[in-house]
């Protein structure tokens, strides 16, 4: 019989860099991690940021924006400080995680995010593995992260924290106690912090001016001054004294601005609010709320989701 030959092995380091990169890209986190272990090599490459990067923005970018990222930045920086104060340390050391940063003022104080016992990813950040620490961290529910929470027509923010066994989060207020606000939440109920403003803080708007007929916005409401805002779905519309025909309509001359919520019915008191275009802080309705700052919508995307939320509602 003629003797077959033993066929000689390839690694996977003999191939091209452009070949090797195009295989890891196909790769799953579990299978990247999996083949970080195989050499020392591998290992540095296959939790570089250009693979993790992908892995994120394919699963986290619906949810994780900039104000997220921000927060990430602040416990990378606290987790690798190799000195910091007194202070700094007590306060990072609580049950080995991180609190990350704080807005507004006592007793209305917003914590930015929460990281859960985070000394384990100290040597993947100071390796400059910043994606893939970000990545498992959002994976295993450590990170307690800003984003915003669909509730009908307004957005509530709060801290996230995922559920991989069931694919889903549990919310947290971001004020007063850190109450527990939503389980099993799933991903199409949430999206994220769009403006680096916190609930306890009224958003200063550039917009007032500018703001006509039929303009979809979001406006800041509270109930009282002691808790926190909502973001609201609104749009622009006429003012009673206007018979609303676009040849004759003047209302975007008006000192007066008339905001509309076409959730609740025509006559109800909820239905319409009137504020000052020239006003620099916040605008109290009696019996009703209070209203921040507000937000014009440009995106077609929001402007289709809120639609589409407010034809549910009707």
């Amino acid at each position: 019989m003629k003797k077959i030959a033993n066929s000689v092995s390839i690694s996977l380091l003999n191939f091209p860099e452009s070949i090797l990169d195009g295989i890891l890209e196909r790769l799953s986190p579990i299978e990247l991690i999996k083949m970080s272990e195989v050499c020392i090599c591998l290992r540095n490459k296959c939790r570089s940021d250009h693979f993790w990067e992908i892995h994120m923005k394919q699963k986290w970018g619906r949810v994780i924006g900039h104000v997220a990222l921000k927060e990430w930045q602040w416990h990378v920086t606290s987790i690798t400080a190799e000195e910091g104060s007194v202070l700094n340390q007590q306060i990072n050391n609580i049950q080995n995680g991180s609190l990350g940063s704080f807005s507004g003022a006592w007793p209305m104080l917003c914590l930015g995010s929460y990281f859960e016992e985070c000394t384990h990813l100290k040597s993947l950040l100071l390796s400059n593995n910043f994606k893939m620490a970000l990545y498992l961290s959002l994976e295993s529910g450590k990170f307690w992260f800003p984003a915003q929470l669909f509730r009908g027509l307004y957005v509530h923010e709060a801290l996230l924290s995922y559920d991989s066994k069931t694919d889903t989060f549990q919310a947290r207020t971001r004020s007063g106690n850190w109450r527990i606000v939503g389980n099993k939440i799933h991903w199409d109920k949430l999206r994220p912090s769009l403006v680096e403003t916190s609930s306890c803080v009224r958003h200063v708007s550039d917009c007032y001016q500018d703001l006509k007929l039929g303009d979809h916005i979001e406006i800041q409401w509270r109930g009282n001054t002691q808790t926190p805002y909502d973001w609201w779905y609104a749009v622009i519309g006429h003012l009673d004294s206007c018979n609303e025909n676009e040849n004759y309509c003047f209302c975007q001359n008006s000192e007066t601005l008339v905001v509309e919520f076409k959730q609740y019915p025509r006559g109800s008191s909820m239905r319409k609010t009137m504020l000052r275009r020239h006003n620099n802080g916040e605008q109290a309705e009696n019996s009703i709320g209070n209203y921040g700052g507000i937000r014009k919508l440009r995106d077609e995307e929001e402007i289709e989701k809120w639609k589409e939320l407010l034809d549910h509602r009707l």
